[in-house]
C-alpha cells in the first residue's frame, strides 16, 4: 500500500482550517450572547439630598424579541444609566426577558413583571442583582399590601380567545413564594387596593367580540372574589386616590365605542362618574390625575393623542396642562407617565415607532422640558426608590 503524504497533509490542512473556522464561529456566538454593557449619561447636577434616590424605568421591548431592559435615573449622581439588569446579572444571557409589563419597589426589593416570559423577576432594589424568579403564566401587573405582592395574570396561550378566566396570585414578599390564587374575569389588568379590598380591571382583550366589562372585588382577608362591578368594555388602567375612589379606564372597541374614564366609589362599589375622554394611562399625585390618551381608530386608521389633568377633590377636568412648551408635538406615542411627589416634575416616555429606542422626557411643574434622554425600546413602567 502506498501512502500519499501530500493528500494526508492536504486533508490535515483542510481539517485544521475547518477547526479554526468553527472556533471562530463559536467565539462570535459567545460574543453575541454577551449582555449589553451599562451606559451612563449625565443629565443634571447631582441631587444627593433628594428624598428620592432614583427611578427605575422598565422598557417593554417588542413581543418575541426578548428585548425588555431596565434603566435607572440616578438622582444622587445626576445620571441616566441604561441596561442596569444586564450589567448586574451578566450570567443571565437572555437578559430581562420578553415584554416587561410592570414594575414596583416594595421594601428592599424591585419586582418586574415579564409578561411573555411568564415570570416575575425579583431584584435587590439597591444593586439590581437578581434574587429570584417567580413563575406565573402570562402575568400582567403587580401591587403590594401588608407584606404581600399581588400579581394579575391572564393564564393560557397569548391571544387565544378560548383561554380560561384569569387569576390574581398572592406572593409572600419574605419567602418569595406564591401562597394562593383566586379566579377573576378574563384577561385581568391593573389592580388597586383600598382598605381590605383588592380591585382588578378585567379586559377580555382576547375576544374583541365579547369583551369583559367588570371590575372584580377581592376580599383580602378571605382571598375570595366577592362581587363584580359592571363598568364598561375592555377595561385596563385602575388607580385609587387617597379618598378611596377608583379611576378606571375603558379602551373601547377601537371602532364605534370610544375610550372613557370612570370613577368607582369603593364605599358603595358602584360607578359614580363617567368622563367621555380618552385615557390610555394615568397617575395620581397630590390629588391630581395626570393622564394622556392615545386612541386608535380602525375607521380612520389614525392615532389621536391628548393630555390632561383632573382634580380628584372637585372631580373636574382642569384647564391647565402638564406640558406647556409645545414638546407634546414632538412626542409620537406617549407610553409611560410618572410624577415626582416632592418636586412635581412630570416624566413622560415616548415609544416612537415601537422598534427603536424610545425617549424619556422630564418636565418642570410649569410644563417646560428640563431634559430628555434615549431609553431602551418601548419605555413604559416607573418604580421609585426612596431613601
Amino acid at each position: 500500500m502506498i501512502i500519499d503524504m501530500k493528500k494526508i497533509g492536504y486533508k490535515f490542512q483542510n481539517a485544521f482550517t475547518l477547526l479554526l473556522l468553527v472556533m471562530a464561529l463559536m467565539s462570535a456566538c459567545r460574543k453575541d450572547l454577551q449582555p449589553p454593557k451599562e451606559e451612563k449619561e449625565y443629565l443634571f447636577p447631582p441631587r444627593p439630598n433628594d428624598p428620592i434616590k432614583g427611578i427605575y424605568l422598565v422598557n417593554e421591548g417588542n413581543m418575541g424579541m426578548n428585548k425588555a431592559s431596565l434603566d435607572f435615573i440616578d438622582f444622587e449622581a445626576g445620571q441616566y444609566r441604561r441596561n442596569i439588569y444586564s450589567e448586574a446579572n451578566p450570567l443571565q444571557v437572555k437578559g430581562l426577558g420578553d415584554v416587561g409589563n410592570d414594575a414596583g419597589v416594595y421594601g428592599s426589593k424591585l419586582y418586574i413583571v415579564v409578561n411573555i416570559s411568564n415570570k416575575v423577576e425579583v431584584l435587590d432594589a439597591k444593586t439590581g442583582k437578581r434574587i429570584k424568579q417567580i413563575d406565573i403564566t402570562n402575568c400582567r401587573y403587580i401591587t403590594f399590601n401588608k407584606g404581600k405582592a399581588y400579581v394579575s395574570a391572564y393564564l393560557g396561550q397569548v391571544g387565544n380567545p378560548a383561554e380560561p378566566n384569569g387569576i390574581v396570585a398572592e406572593i409572600d414578599t419574605t419567602t418569595l413564594a406564591e401562597v394562593k390564587r383566586v379566579k377573576v374575569g378574563r384577561q385581568p389588568e391593573e389592580m388597586a387596593i383600598v382598605n381590605d379590598k383588592l380591585y382588578v380591571a378585567n379586559s377580555g382583550g382576547y375576544s374583541p367580540n365579547n369583551y369583559e366589562r367588570t371590575v372584580s372585588v377581592i376580599d383580602l382577608n378571605s382571598f375570595t372574589e366577592t362581587k363584580r362591578i359592571d363598568v364598561a368594555i375592555n377595561l385596563h388602567r385602575l388607580k385609587a386616590d387617597r379618598f378611596g375612589d377608583l379611576y378606571v379606564t375603558s379602551r373601547g372597541d377601537y371602532l364605534d365605542i370610544n375610550s372613557k374614564l370612570f370613577v368607582i366609589d369603593t364605599k358603595t362599589d358602584q360607578v359614580k362618574l363617567q368622563y367621555d375622554i380618552a385615557v390610555s394611562n394615568l397617575t395620581i399625585s397630590n390629588d391630581v390625575v395626570y393622564f394622556y390618551g392615545s386612541e386608535w381608530s380602525h375607521h380612520t386608521g389614525k392615532m389621536t393623542v391628548s393630555y390632561g389633568m383632573l382634580d380628584v377633590i372637585s372631580k373636574k377636568v382642569l384647564d391647565k396642562k402638564f406640558i406647556t412648551d409645545g414638546t407634546d408635538n414632538n412626542i409620537v406615542i406617549p407610553y409611560g407617565i410618572a410624577v415626582n411627589p416632592f418636586t412635581k416634575e412630570v416624566f413622560v416616555t415616548d415609544a416612537g415607532n415601537y422598534v427603536s429606542p424610545g425617549i424619556l422626557y422630564c418636565f418642570s411643574p410649569e410644563g417646560v422640558k428640563k431634559w430628555k434622554v434615549t431609553t431602551g425600546d418601548i419605555p413604559a413602567h416607573f418604580a421609585f426608590v426612596y431613601r
